[in-house]
Parts: C-alpha cells; sequence; structure tokens
C-alpha cells in the first residue's frame, strides 16, 4: 500500500476541495480515524504540518532525526516551576515515527476513574467496545512483548536489577514486525519495522480513498453559524488551502496543538487548553563493567510495572551514540577518556503520573506556549523513582551510578546511599533533569458543559460537525505510555463520526 499525498512543500497557489471528512493530525489519532471514516465510505482529507519521509531517508543520528522529524528539533519547552522539554513528532505519521514503539492497553483501573467521575463516559464508550477496539489495534500492529533476541543488554539488565529488588517486570510490549534491534526507534526505523501510521494506518485509510495534504499547517477550523464546515490551511510554500468538511471536522493534533487550534479559531467553549497533564521522566545513568553499547537492541524493550499503582514507571532508554555522548563530563584527555568508555554506560528512565495541572495557549503567528508546575507530590514520585533506578543499577552489577543531582555526588557506588535519596533528595522541581513526551486533558470530554470541552461521544459540545479525537480529551493521564488507547479511542471517535452522520 501506499500514501495519496499532496506536497505542500511544492503548492505555492491557492487549493481548495471538498471532503466528508477532514482530520487534522496524521499521528496515532489522526490516522485511526482517517482509516476508520475511510473503510465506512467517507471521502477524507488528512492535514498533516511536517513532511513526509520515507524510511530509509530516516537520519541516522539523533541530532539530525530532531530537525527533520520533531517540532522544533526537540526544543519545545514546558515553562513552570521546573522548565523541561516536551518532544513531538511533525512528520506524516506523527510522533509514532519517533517514539519507542511501547504499547500499553489502557489499564481498568484508570478507565474506572474516568467513569467513576463521569458516570455519562461508560454509557458512552462502555469497557467491552474499549476491549475490543485495544484488540483490534494490537492485531493491526503486531503487538507483542519484546523478544529476548533483539532486547540488548541495556535492556537485560534493568530486568537484572527488577529482580533483585523483587519488583515485577516484563518486556515490554512493541508495535513492531520483523524488528532486529537496530536501536533506532527515536530516529525512525531505517527498515520500517516499527508500524508507525505513516507505514499501517495511513496506507490503509488512502486505499479506501484517503488524500494526506502534508507540509500543509492547518490554521483554522472555519464555521458556518455554530457548524463546522471546514479547515483553511496553508502550505509550506505559502498557498492557501480551503478545506469544505460536508459531514465532520475532526481535530488529532494532539494535547498542544488541538487546544491551539480552537483557540486560534475562536472556538473558546470549554476552555480548551486548560488542565494540561503529562508525564514528567527523569533518568539515571550507571557504568558497568561489561559492554553495554545501550544504542544497540530495542530501543526500549524492558519495564518494571511493579510501582505504577504509585504512579511510577521504570523502562530502559537507548539512544544513539551522539545523544550519549553529551552526557560525556570534563574537557581534554577526559572528555576523551569518557568518549572511549561511552559503551560502558547504560541509561534508565522514570516516568511520573504527575498530579500538575498546566495550560497551552495559543500565540501569534502559529506559535504555542506551554506552562505546568509539578506538585510537591510528584517530587516525591521523581525521587523515589530516581533511588530505585540508582539501587536496580547497583544490584545488576554497575560499579556507580550518577544521578546528575545538586548537592548529591558525582559517583554513588553503595545500595544505601542511593535508597536515602528517596527520603532526602531535593524537593526543588528545578534539581531534577526532566522530559515530557505523553500529554493529556486540554479539551476534556465530560457530560458537564461547563468543565468539557466535547460530549462523551467527542462531539463538541457547541459547535456541531466538530470532534475531537487525541488525548487531548483523556479526563486524566494515564500513567502509562498511551498510542495504543489514542488509537482505540480515536477509532472509536470515527465510528461516531459515521454513526452521527448516518442518523443525520
Amino acid at each position: 500500500m501506499s500514501l495519496r499525498l499532496l506536497d505542500g512543500a511544492t503548492v505555492a497557489t491557492s487549493h481548495e476541495a471538498s471532503f466528508d471528512v477532514v482530520v487534522v493530525g496524521s499521528g496515532p489519532a489522526g490516522a485511526a480515524v482517517a482509516r476508520a471514516a475511510a473503510r465506512g465510505g467517507a471521502r477524507v482529507a488528512v492535514v498533516e504540518e511536517g513532511p513526509y519521509v520515507e524510511p530509509s531517508e530516516f537520519p541516522e543520528d539523533g541530532f539530525s532525526a530532531m530537525a527533520r522529524l520533531y517540532r522544533d528539533l526537540g526544543t519545545s519547552v514546558l515553562t513552570g516551576n521546573a522548565p523541561m522539554p516536551f518532544l513531538q513528532g511533525r512528520v506524516v505519521g506523527g510522533t509514532s515515527v519517533i517514539n519507542g514503539a511501547i504499547s500499553w492497553r489502557l489499564p481498568r483501573d484508570v478507565y474506572d476513574e474516568w467513569t467513576a467521575a463521569d458516570p455519562a463516559l461508560g454509557d458512552a464508550i462502555p469497557w467491552d467496545e474499549v476491549e475490543a477496539a485495544l484488540d483490534a489495534v494490537e492485531a493491526d500492529l503486531g503487538i507483542h512483548p519484546t523478544e529476548p533476541e533483539v532486547a540488548g543488554l541495556n535492556n537485560s539488565l534493568l530486568a537484572r536489577g527488577a529482580e533483585a529488588l523483587g519488583l515485577e517486570h516484563r518486556p515490554i510490549s512493541r508495535n513492531v514486525r520483523g524488528c532486529r534491534g537496530l536501536g533506532r526507534c527515536l530516529q525512525g526505523c531505517p527498515e520500517g519495522h516499527k508500524t508507525s501510521m505513516d507505514l499501517t494506518y495511513l496506507p490503509d485509510a488512502c486505499a479506501h480513498g484517503a488524500e494526506v495534504l502534508c507540509s500543509t499547517r492547518a490554521i483554522r477550523v472555519r464555521c458556518d453559524g455554530s457548524r463546522a464546515v471546514g479547515v483553511d490551511a496553508v502550505t509550506e510554500a505559502g498557498a492557501r488551502v480551503r478545506l469544505e468538511a460536508r459531514r465532520a471536522v475532526v481535530l488529532a493534533a494532539s494535547a498542544v496543538q488541538t487546544p491551539a487550534l480552537l483557540q486560534a479559531s475562536g472556538i473558546l467553549h470549554g476552555r480548551p487548553g486548560e488542565g494540561f497533564q503529562c508525564h514528567p521522566g527523569v533518568s539515571m545513568v550507571g557504568r558497568f563493567p561489561d559492554l553495554v553499547r545501550m544504542w544497540t537492541g530495542a530501543t526500549q524493550g524492558h519495564e518494571v510495572i511493579g510501582l505504577r499503582r504509585e504512579g511510577i514507571k521504570l523502562e530502559a532508554l537507548g539512544y544513539d551514540m551522539a545523544l550519549v555522548a553529551m552526557r560525556a563530563k570534563g574537557v581534554g584527555a577526559q572528555l576523551a577518556h569518557d568518549i572511549a568508555d561511552l559503551g560502558h554506560f547504560c541509561n534508565w528512565g522514570a516516568a511520573i503520573r504527575a498530579r500538575g495541572r498546566g495550560r497551552v495557549s495559543a500565540r501569534r503567528g502559529g506559535r504555542v506556549a506551554v506552562s505546568f508546575s509539578l506538585t510537591r507530590e510528584d517530587v516525591l514520585r521523581l525521587r523515589r523513582g530516581l533511588a530505585v533506578m540508582g539501587e536496580m543499577m547497583l544490584a545488576a552489577g554497575a560499579d556507580h551510578v550518577t544521578p546528575g543531582i545538586p548537592g548529591w555526588p558525582e559517583r554513588i557506588t553503595d545500595r544505601a546511599e542511593m535508597a536515602r535519596f528517596a527520603d532526602e533528595g531535593p524537593l526543588d522541581p528545578k534539581a531534577y533533569t526532566m522530559a515530557v513526551t505523553h500529554m493529556f486533558g486540554t479539551c476534556r470530554m465530560g457530560s458537564d458543559p461547563a468543565r468539557s470541552v466535547v460530549r462523551p461521544d467527542f462531539r463538541h459540545h457547541r459547535v456541531e460537525g466538530l470532534y475531537v479525537a487525541d488525548s487531548s480529551v483523556f479526563p486524566t493521564n494515564t500513567g502509562v505510555n498511551p498510542q495504543t488507547s489514542i488509537i482505540a479511542l480515536a477509532s472509536i471517535c470515527a465510528r461516531r463520526v459515521l454513526e452521527s452522520s448516518d442518523r443525520g
């Protein structure tokens, strides 16, 4: 299968077209909506700000990949009591192209939280329907646990450390087929073994008549009275694009870009952008006597799930050699020694289910500002996550670990000293180096129009024919990697679009 593309980099004159459904965003949510809607007989257009890049053209080094495949070269930053970068793909296929392929089902306890707070959600999206959608995603994308032969030592050591501490752990389930453990998930798999949206759902949608407009930025949802009737966009070459949506406009541009587009369109009901939530993450580095070569094997192939109910999830992290070298210290002979020693280091991460809240705000020229602050409870989780990772590394055989926290030794060799960090680490959020990859909650779904942007069936409360399908509708963050949940719920959203159109 192939994509039906209109490349905005080459479209320099105005363009108009009419479709049944216009989808903004080609990542997991947008691709899922496009596929289901096109299979249901709708004529579908997908608008994607980023370019289309063939897998064979994915850069090998992380810096080049960030320049070509990531939004803002991977330098987008949340402002607040601890500024931190957040990472998003800006390419056909969205973040599915450059993530670690981690595939978690929506936890039942998270769904139960949502429906306990708003029972109408359970009525509109029954658990049986969610489970069936999750099953379909797993089958579609070949999701399965990481095989030992492609895991690599970085992942195996995490398993060893977790076992030593008596923590529940397991191989990570990933959306891959034929993975050879190249360690290049974060740069895009050059062999196309990651079943990202550009290789799966989008080609399927195009086989059923959908079209993808890439290098084209949506700038406004166009309304006629109280009904959404289309999308205005601009191509990379500077041309205006006017797309008519006869049946529905579906926003699936992420928990950052979707509320910003609503704000830019003057659609402010429910205060889109408020309630931003995320999973901040910290990492720990450890040195092992044996060669680890963290840039080989599955990029993220093993995880600790025994702390999930505490709001902490631990994962192995693999980076390409250029990014690993950034952690080297010193200059001259010391720097040369550290570079030569890179193969002995491993890197693991702790993501937390943060309680903090923030806000997304649209700015002039299509720019977006995101603010977010950690709570004291969040910092306590970060401390515990770092302490446990350090203990795990030392238990797995590391000769030292490097917390990278002001006021603490650069090298720790004793498990008891590392364990103290959980109680004695700093409470200042700025003491921690963090990054964010999962974002939620900025266009919440709910039955109360005063406290939510869309209804439990994904329809906007005030604008007919307008739907939101991405993680911005999630009432809370999930504490786990959300891609599979996003795809499943977006597929259900597409079903509601088709049902509503049939009734209309």
